[in-house]
């Protein structure tokens, strides 16, 4: 439940609650790459919020890049690679 999420100080928005703990969850294992988060509506249930609080928590994670959303598929976890990649049209020559 949510309520078991939120730090007492500071007040905080619900959606970065639910982001965070799922952010937590996918770095520890608990959503393994390329499997499907719940529905949207199953994480509403879930963390006893809203299901507008629940799309933007995972669009927090989608700006994240932990997860990419699939229309009419679902939202899965992406997989992460051991070190970013490496930008390189603005190193100098």
């Amino acid at each position: 439940m949510i309520s078991e999420l939120i730090d007492p100080e500071p007040p905080g928005y619900l959606y970065e609650a639910v982001a965070s703990d799922l952010t937590r969850r996918i770095r520890a294992g608990e959503f393994a790459p390329n499997t499907p988060l719940p529905a949207e509506l199953d994480l509403a249930r879930r963390y006893g919020v809203s299901l507008g609080t629940a799309r933007h928590a995972t669009r927090v994670l989608r700006e994240r890049g932990l997860v990419v959303t699939i229309r009419s598929k679902g939202t899965f976890v992406l997989k992460r690679d051991a070190s970013p990649p490496i930008c390189l049209w603005g190193a100098p020559g």
